[in-house]
């Protein structure tokens, strides 16, 4: 089974802070509403888009949402 966005973002957590990965990676840690358990890609971008903030972007989404599509 595949582990949840919420899980696989967090192994960017710790990393260089000029990476919008990290950035997002931290941002979403704090965000204690974020929908730690889902895999559906509407539910979370619905989610980005509504409570977006300076780190928590769309286009971090997107770019780790590829990353995330992409692992075995």
């Amino acid at each position: 089974m595949k582990k949840s966005f919420y899980l696989y973002v967090l192994t960017f957590r710790g990393g260089d802070w000029s990476d919008a990965k990290v950035r997002f990676a931290e941002e979403m840690f704090h965000e204690h509403n974020f929908p730690k358990q889902s895999a559906d890609f509407n539910e979370l971008s619905n989610y980005i888009e509504s409570y977006a903030t300076e780190n928590l972007t769309i286009e971090a989404f997107d770019h780790l949402w590829e990353l995330y599509e992409g692992q075995a």
